[in-house]
């Protein structure tokens, strides 16, 4: 019972959480009345005092005590006496964790932003540096039309900044103080909740003593928002596993960031990509955990809510360690422009621009010049060129019509220009909006 019961192995890491929310209530029951000053006094002396015995690996941790509340309060009355016994006045271990896991996922969220930011500031370099890079766009990982490198780093910049903003979210809608809703009917001490939820920084109390101990979907959400941040950077991971692939050859990455074989020294590995999209699968799973163990629970608490906390920690240090991986990635490496170009041709990947032109120049409907094209595109095929290759009098064989112009459009470089839409690859396009993240990030 001892060993399925208790939870000091883990939730000690709640400890810098437990001891405010602690100094937050002793405060405010000395405030209104309910303990004395001096017992406030000895109780904030001895918190403080347990603090630095923590911060220096000095506690002595029992597991026969449960949790990191009985280890906390005890050591606290053995530093304190009387006025330790006081501390737990009006409150429940029931709103005390609900408060702690709160505190803990809102530090949580403020640091994977500083992350999740660090990681855009990379990217947003890496497209400034290659706005007119040329690299083939793909759709069904086959050749699309011609992109820029810098463009390909932005869109990753927009996903980040969605998963900044979920954060956000979820930590105002977190951002509510659940302490003082006691084991679930509020208590009867004249208590101020107001005082202590501004006291640790929450926009107010929360409103419903059941819903402040039986409710985790606070932590669902920021596991939600963790799993698709981590699903964003596994994407970026697997582009950069293809990438540095010899076959393909887009960018490399150095050995900081690579791995070689136990028997094949000519090897560079990208296992830091590697793992980080595979440990993508982590975080996925402590969201279904804590979906599966929320799921069955009738109000309020139940002991249950004790399997929130690993999956909470695990996801947050393993997003910490990928988000900090990736950002090194992207600074590493070193895109191969000569290739880029090179696979950004292949494919006839100029086809639309040739059927925008003939709908644009001849005034030909886009399905006839859709039809027209991929004629043009069968006869390059048949003579082994591309589009560029044919000459003028195999096209009008197809197309009376067409005139030497179309060449200008044909080429990699004119076609990325020629995106200059609002969101498009132009490289104008993507230096104005690298430039704007960069504010936006500074």
């Amino acid at each position: 019972m001892q060993a399925i019961n208790a939870s000091i192995g883990f939730d000690r890491k709640m400890w810098r959480q437990d001891i405010r929310g602690s100094l937050a209530h002793a405060a405010m029951l000395a405030h209104v009345g309910i303990i004395s000053t001096e017992d406030e006094r000895a109780i904030r002396e001895g918190l403080a005092g347990i603090a630095a015995r923590i911060e220096a690996g000095d506690f002595p941790w029992d597991e026969g005590l449960e949790d990191i509340h009985m280890n906390i309060e005890a050591r606290l009355t053995e530093a304190v006496g009387e006025a330790g016994k006081r501390l737990h006045t009006g409150r429940s271990r029931n709103d005390q964790v609900a408060l702690d896991v709160r505190l803990w996922v809102r530090d949580a969220i403020d640091g994977l932003t500083g992350q999740i930011e660090d990681v855009m500031r990379a990217l947003t370099a890496r497209a400034e540096e290659h706005a007119a890079t040329v690299m083939p766009g793909f759709t069904h990982l086959q050749s699309a039309q011609p992109t820029t490198f810098g463009h390909h780093m932005l869109a990753y910049v927009e996903m980040l900044s969605r998963d900044r903003g979920r954060l956000a979210d979820a930590r105002r809608r977190l951002n509510e103080s659940p302490l003082g809703a006691a084991a679930l009917c509020g208590t009867g001490f004249p208590i101020d909740r107001h005082m202590t939820a501004k006291a640790l920084g929450f926009d107010g109390p929360t409103r419903n003593s059941l819903d402040s101990v039986a409710s985790r979907d606070f932590a669902a959400e920021f596991l939600f928002a963790c799993a698709m941040c981590a699903t964003h950077l596994s994407r970026l991971a697997e582009e950069v596993v293809i990438w540095t692939n010899p076959y393909f050859g887009f960018v490399t990455l150095s050995d900081a960031y690579t791995t070689g074989s136990s028997i094949m020294p000519q090897k560079r590995n990208p296992d830091a990509a590697e793992l980080v999209r595979g440990k993508t699968g982590r975080v996925m799973g402590a969201l279904t955990g804590m979906l599966t163990v929320l799921k069955g629970l009738p109000l309020t608490y139940g002991k249950d809510m004790q399997e929130d906390k690993e999956g909470i920690f695990d996801a947050a240090e393993t997003m910490t360690l990928c988000l900090a991986a990736t950002a090194g990635m992207v600074r590493d490496m070193v895109p191969n422009a000569a290739r880029l170009r090179e696979a950004a041709g292949a494919g006839f990947s100029t086809a639309t621009d040739l059927a925008d032109w003939l709908v644009r120049e001849l005034k030909m409907p886009f399905r006839d010049a859709h039809h027209v094209t991929g004629r043009l595109v069968a006869k390059a095929e048949a003579k082994g060129s591309d589009l560029a290759g044919l000459t003028l009098a195999e096209m009008q064989t197809v197309e009376p019509r067409i005139t030497e112009a179309i060449f200008g459009v044909l080429t990699v470089e004119a076609s990325v220009a020629s995106r200059a839409c609002y969101g498009g690859t132009a490289p104008e396009n993507v230096r104005r909006m690298a430039a704007e993240w960069r504010e936006r990030l500074a």
